[in-house]
């Protein structure tokens, strides 16, 4: 916008007195916002965004084109892109109402073209765009993708930008293997527990983490580990020899954030997870 300032002069009996100063501005033609439907995202999720434009003139702007970035940032020489368009996700409207979808090229750039404003009124691009390999997963991990708005008589591109922040916690999985896989009456086995945690943060107590299974048979003289530390009872886990119910207490396990390394020569984001084991060793009951 252009602001422009003004005040007035009184004069009397060769005296000069001036007023206040009024500022006002001379909106542009075109302007143009754009914002996430989320402040987060994820490995592999889709993010909907919103592009807005508005005419503030008497006449409308016809066969604009829209060009997102989709985030592109400079890598070794090359660009890559931690955004990529959702084929047939865009929608568009111009003041509130369904239009014809315009044209679009799906490449990195997100090209859209064919877009008219009219005078004194909006129109709204919405469309969605999937998080790559290429967007880090890390705790600072962020996208700032910018959109530009040429064309249509328009003497220099409009822009806007909208940036999202990699979604903060932790991320878990868990497997679970049996030694022996075959075992006589009456023998020992043990089962290991597996925790995986992919995600940026690693566990809290507020996270109440907590591994439940039911041994069929029940098992008798228990020892359990975590991390090859032990684990008493109650403190650390509760065990029922009578039904073999297992239950770890929720504040004892804490699973360590993953560590994210990115690909010298490709840019692709990967992750080794952070992780907990829980050993469970004990006899087969078989009476």
């Amino acid at each position: 916008m252009l602001t422009f300032t003004n005040q007035a002069a009184l004069s009397y009996r060769n005296r000069v007195r001036y007023s206040n100063l009024t500022t006002g501005q001379i909106a542009d033609a075109l302007t143009v916002a754009k914002e996430a439907l989320t402040g987060t995202y994820g490995p592999e999720e889709n993010v909907t965004y919103v592009v807005r434009l508005d005419n503030n003139g008497a006449a409308p702007i016809a066969d604009l084109t829209l060009t997102d970035d989709l985030g592109g940032y400079a890598f070794d020489e090359t660009t890559v892109y931690p955004l990529s368009y959702k084929a047939g996700s865009l929608h568009y409207y111009v003041n509130g109402a369904a239009q014809p979808a315009p044209a679009v090229t799906p490449g990195a750039p997100l090209v859209v073209s064919g877009i008219t404003v009219p005078a004194v009124g909006n129109a709204l691009i919405v469309y969605e765009a999937a998080v790559t390999e290429y967007a880090s997963p890390a705790e600072d991990g962020s996208i700032t993708n910018t959109v530009s708005a040429s064309g249509g008589g328009l003497t220099a591109p409009v822009t806007a930008s909208a940036t999202i922040t990699a979604a903060a916690g932790p991320e878990l999985a868990i497997t679970k293997s049996l030694v022996p896989e075959t075992v006589g009456a009456d023998r020992q086995v043990t089962y290991t527990f597996t925790i995986e945690n992919e995600g940026n943060a690693a566990t809290s107590p507020e996270d109440e983490v907590t591994v439940t299974d039911t041994f069929d048979p029940a098992l008798t003289n228990l020892t359990v580990t975590l991390d090859g530390a032990p684990l008493s009872q109650p403190g650390g886990y509760t065990y029922d020899e009578g039904t073999g119910a297992f239950a770890t207490v929720p504040v004892a396990i804490t699973v360590p954030a993953a560590a994210y390394t990115q690909d010298p020569a490709t840019g692709v984001w990967s992750a080794e997870p952070g992780e907990a084991v829980l050993v469970v060793t004990g006899t087969i009951q078989t009476n």
